[in-house]
């Protein structure tokens, strides 16, 4: 999504705000915000965030994902490997006895309940602000998106969606003055 926006190929995207992608492209202000945290093995010795970054740790990541540009950013020991999605950086983590996967915690918890091999850290690494990107050079365009985006959230809508979408857990983000 953020090379279409990039390239000029989409009008809009909703994704998560990163300093790499808000170089290239415009954001409104953040609708939700959501944890990025790990998912790790039942009997596995890690209990906080900050247990991962060791050497000899392999983390799986969806490439691209915002939790991997942060992770890219921050982690100093621990290794990264990359799948093409979120999905398929859990699939990595449990076929190649990765020490953990990085996600959004909704998407983590879900799949921890059903296999109870699992378990999801209670702290988080980052909150993710996801928000509308726009290609550079649409002022106006912005301007609505950015409007529009602090009405759904006074309103309760983005709230309502959340909640109908089984986000219960996701929190809408603050008005921006």
């Amino acid at each position: 999504m953020f090379d279409g926006l990039d390239k000029g190929l989409l009008d809009l995207a909703f994704l998560a705000i990163e300093p790499e992608r808000a170089a290239k492209i415009d954001f409104s202000p953040p609708h939700v915000i959501i944890e990025g945290t790990y998912l790790v093995r039942t009997g596995a010795p890690f209990r906080t965030v900050s247990d991962l970054d060791q050497p000899g740790v392999r983390i799986a990541v969806g490439r691209g994902a915002a939790y991997d540009l942060f992770l890219t950013r921050t982690l100093k020991r621990a290794e990264l490997r990359r799948a093409p999605t979120g999905a398929a950086s859990i699939d990595l983590f449990l076929s190649d006895g990765l020490e953990a996967a990085a996600g959004v915690r909704q998407a983590l918890v879900e799949r921890a309940r059903a296999n109870p091999g699992l378990r999801v850290l209670d702290d988080r690494f980052t909150n993710i602000q996801q928000a509308i990107g726009m290609p550079r050079g649409r002022p106006a365009g912005v301007a609505y998106v950015k409007a529009f985006i602090e009405e759904m959230k006074a309103s309760g809508e983005v709230r309502k969606a959340l909640d109908a979408t089984g986000q219960a857990s996701a929190v809408v983000a603050p008005p921006v003055k």
